[in-house]
C-alpha cells in the first residue's frame, strides 16, 4: 500500500515536530501541553462550529507519529480522540478501558468507552514500567453522564492513535540506532560495518514500513462511514505497529550495547514507551487474533 499525505496533512505534521523539538520533555506528562492547545492540535478532530478544526483521523495520523518520535508523555491520543465528545473547556482526557485508566489523576474528564459516558472517579494508582504513561484503577464516584457519538468508533480512534505513535516511536529508535552504528567503534571499525549489525537494522526498516501504511488504511477505514471491516484494519495497524516498535527496541537495546540500559542516555523514554503504547487498547498478540478470526472467522 502507498499513501502520499498533502501538503496540509504534513505542514500540521511539521508544526508539532517543531513545537515538540523545543518543547517536549518525554519526563514531564504535562509539557509542551499549552503549546500544542494552541497550535490546535488536541481540538483537531473536533468539529469547526466547536471550536475545533474539524480535520479526520487520516489527517492527524502524521502528527501523531511525531509525538511518538518525541516519546510525548501523557493522554496525548485519548484527549485528540475524545474532543468530539467532551465538553468545551476540558483540558486532558482519560479514557476508562476495562477498569483501568491511563492518566487519569492528569484529566479533567474521564471518559467510560463502554458508553461513551463520562464519569466522575477516584483514582488509584498502579505500578508501571513507563513513569510517563500512568496506569489508575479507578472507583467510580457519582453518576455518570452520557455523551453524544459512538462508543465502537472513539475506541477505534484511540487504539489507531495509538499505533501511529507506536510508528513514530519505532522510527525515533531506528534512527537513533542507526546513528550510534555510525559512531561506535569496535575491532577498529563502526560497528555498522558489521553484516549482522545492518541485518538488524533493515529488519527493524522492513517492519516500520510495512506498519506505517496499515495505520494509514486503518485511519481511513475509521473516517469512512461505510469501511467494510474498520476492526479487521484497526486490529491489523496495532498489531503490526505493536510489533515494529517492540522489534525497534530490542535491537536499540543489542546495538547500544550496556550503555543503553542505563540512564547515561534518554533511551529509556522510548523503550519505556514502547511498552506502554504496546499494552495500550489491546496487545499485538490480542489484535492478531482478532485479525485472524476476521479473515478466516473464530
Amino acid at each position: 500500500m502507498n499513501f502520499s499525505f498533502t501538503s496540509e496533512q504534513l505542514a500540521f505534521a511539521a508544526a508539532v515536530r517543531e513545537v515538540l523539538r523545543d518543547r517536549c520533555d518525554p519526563a514531564d506528562r504535562v509539557s509542551c501541553w499549552k503549546e500544542l492547545t494552541e497550535l490546535g492540535f488536541f481540538a483537531a478532530l473536533a468539529p469547526e462550529e466547536a471550536g475545533g478544526l474539524g480535520l479526520s483521523l487520516i489527517d492527524v495520523v502524521p502528527a501523531l507519529e511525531e509525538t511518538g518520535r518525541a516519546a510525548m508523555p501523557g493522554p496525548v491520543v485519548e484527549t485528540l480522540v475524545a474532543a468530539p465528545y467532551a465538553p468545551q473547556g476540558v483540558t486532558r482526557v482519560s479514557l476508562l478501558v476495562e477498569g483501568v485508566a491511563l492518566d487519569a489523576d492528569l484529566a479533567d474528564l474521564v471518559v467510560d468507552v463502554t458508553g461513551p459516558s463520562a464519569v466522575p472517579v477516584r483514582p488509584e494508582p498502579r505500578r508501571a514500567l513507563d513513569p510517563g504513561r500512568q496506569p489508575y484503577g479507578v472507583t467510580v464516584a457519582g453518576e455518570p453522564e452520557r455523551l453524544p457519538g459512538s462508543a465502537e468508533a472513539l475506541l477505534r480512534r484511540a487504539t489507531v492513535g495509538t499505533a501511529a505513535q507506536l510508528v513514530g516511536v519505532a522510527r525515533q529508535l531506528l534512527a537513533r540506532s542507526v546513528e550510534y552504528a555510525r559512531t561506535r567503534t569496535q575491532f577498529g571499525r563502526p560497528i555498522g560495518a558489521f553484516q549482522a549489525v545492518k541485518h538488524q537494522l533493515a529488519d527493524v526498516a522492513i517492519a516500520v514500513e510495512f506498519a506505517a501504511p496499515l495505520v494509514h488504511r486503518a485511519a481511513l477505514s475509521v473516517d469512512e462511514q461505510d469501511a467494510p471491516r474498520p476492526d479487521r484494519d484497526v486490529s491489523a495497524a496495532k498489531a503490526a505497529a505493536g510489533e515494529a516498535a517492540s522489534l525497534a527496541a530490542r535491537t536499540a537495546l543489542q546495538v547500544h550495547g550496556a550503555i543503553g540500559y542505563t540512564g547515561e542516555l534518554d533511551l529509556r523514554f522510548w523503550l519505556a514507551r514502547t511498552w506502554s503504547l504496546g499494552a495500550a487498547y489491546g496487545t499485538s498478540a490480542e489484535h492478531r487474533i482478532r485479525v485472524r478470526e476476521a479473515v478466516f472467522g473464530a
